[in-house]
């Protein structure tokens, strides 16, 4: 007897067919190659309209899951899928390394699970983020004729979006023309492509040391040879970063200045000019990701306004700030760097997200994007006190007290390993950043990082504290 399944994926009762049709496949009640019910018969039995059945299976072949034969019907295509019991779960045994975080982040809960605490994550809670200004932004796109949605983009990527980064950037005293600005698909892909277009095999990259664990990533799967840099409330620690220079020769040192991750430090003025003077002395180039300059009420100060963009490349993206869903961020750098980053990303990824770049210009220029970051920043700064004073009271001290956005930088008390309670904590469904995964040295192994964002929960704290007494 055929029966409905229950929860269907979007409410719709298309997504109820359909879910129905998957899981008879999936059991083996329909095998590869047998026929699937009429669209009458089965509309009949479910109690549904032919045409939600029509629907159904013609979403259903296009996805491959049926196919259909012209006068005969539909039947399950002849490729069986392998038999799925669940999503795995979580591996608790999974080393602890750069993309640790980030693989425990993006799991999907047991089927059954409540779902995960994420006081460890590198985002804010989807209920922070602008989902009815991205909805009408969107819907505005739909309707507007001539906005190139079935096009590939220019070379450099819309141009509307780039003069109106051009102006953002002069704003924070960045000079930086539209032709200087080259869009890509994120943060991840802008260092990616800075990586392939200025290193070899074996170059030597220096990096906080802690910093951003998926520089550490992208950095290895260019082969690079990484070299941590201490990191101090105000920047590096300068005598080592010259000793590291003089003595690694690097080409490139890749760093947050403001709000820094996972410290949320920035940059001081004194550090700036020093810093830059080093890099010009060793010859080597500054690569200043600022993707969280949006959550800074007051600017620190920007390395690529200091340096007029002459070796300092500067990075943004609007993953962090405005949809991790809608890839689109820049790179701001000297015409000639400009163009052969335009050149590489043609030949590796052709063009770039024109729908992303379209939206996300519709948002900046609406004056929701504005509106959306002010309300944030203001409830950063409550959940930043909040979870600092929460932390205190379990013995966790802060590394620093930051300017700003999300990250907050604590010490566990003496004697307690920071992977081992994560492992602890991940065992109750809440993941938490263990410091290591930031540092190249591995000398983090006291530090979490939280999210305040992410730490509203009574529960992040009551598993911590369990998680630190074992």
């Amino acid at each position: 007897m055929l029966e409905l399944v229950p929860a269907p994926r979007d409410g719709t009762l298309v997504a109820t067919v359909m879910d129905t049709i998957r899981h008879r496949i999936e059991s083996r009640a329909l095998a590869p190659g047998a026929k699937v019910p009429s669209i009458r018969r089965l509309a009949e039995a479910l109690g549904v309209s032919k045409s939600t059945v029509v629907e159904a299976y013609d979403r259903l072949a296009a996805e491959g899951a049926i196919a259909a034969r012209p006068g005969s019907g539909f039947y399950v295509a002849r490729r069986a899928q392998p038999l799925t019991l669940g999503e795995p779960g979580r591996r608790l045994d999974r080393t602890i390394d750069p993309l640790w975080i980030a693989r425990q982040s993006l799991e999907t809960p047991e089927p059954g699970a409540g779902p995960a605490l994420k006081p460890g994550c590198g985002w804010l809670p989807a209920d922070w983020m602008p989902d009815p200004a991205i909805r009408r932004a969107l819907r505005g796109l739909a309707r507007s004729e001539g906005e190139g949605l079935v096009e590939y983009d220019s070379p450099l990527g819309f141009a509307p979006l780039r003069r109106h980064l051009a102006g953002r950037l002069a704003e924070r005293g960045i000079a930086a023309d539209s032709g200087q600005i080259l869009l890509a698909d994120g943060g991840t892909q802008a260092i990616d492509l800075i990586g392939r277009f200025l290193l070899q095999p074996d170059d030597a990259v220096l990096v906080d040391d802690p910093c951003y664990f998926n520089f550490l990533g992208v950095l290895r799967a260019h082969r690079a040879r990484v070299i941590g840099v201490p990191r101090t409330p105000s920047g590096p620690d300068l005598d080592a970063f010259a000793r590291a220079a003089a003595e690694h020769r690097p080409k490139l040192y890749v760093t947050n200045a403001a709000l820094h991750n996972p410290t949320g430090a920035s940059l001081s003025p004194q550090s700036a000019h020093r810093l830059l003077t080093l890099a010009e002395a060793h010859d080597l180039v500054v690569v200043e990701d600022d993707i969280f300059a949006d959550f800074e009420a007051e600017p620190s100060p920007r390395l690529a306004a200091l340096d007029g963009l002459q070796r300092v490349i500067h990075i943004g993206s609007f993953s962090k700030t405005l949809s991790a869903a809608v890839r689109c961020g820049f790179i701001a750098a000297r015409p000639d760097w400009v163009e052969g980053l335009t050149d590489l990303k043609l030949a590796t990824s052709f063009s770039n997200g024109a729908l992303a770049a379209r939206l996300v210009h519709r948002l900046l220029t609406d004056g929701s994007y504005r509106r959306h970051v002010e309300g944030v920043r203001g409830r950063l700064a409550r959940a930043m006190g909040e979870t600092a004073r929460r932390l205190g009271a379990l013995g966790l001290e802060p590394w620093v007290e930051p300017r700003g956005g999300m990250f907050l930088w604590a010490a566990l008390p003496d004697g307690l390993d920071s992977a081992e309670v994560a492992r602890r904590a991940l065992a109750r469904d809440v993941v938490l950043a263990p410091g290591d995964v930031f540092s190249p040295s591995r000398s983090a192994g006291r530090y979490l990082r939280f999210n305040v964002a992410q730490s509203a929960s009574p529960r992040v704290f009551a598993v911590l504290e369990e998680a630190m007494r074992g």
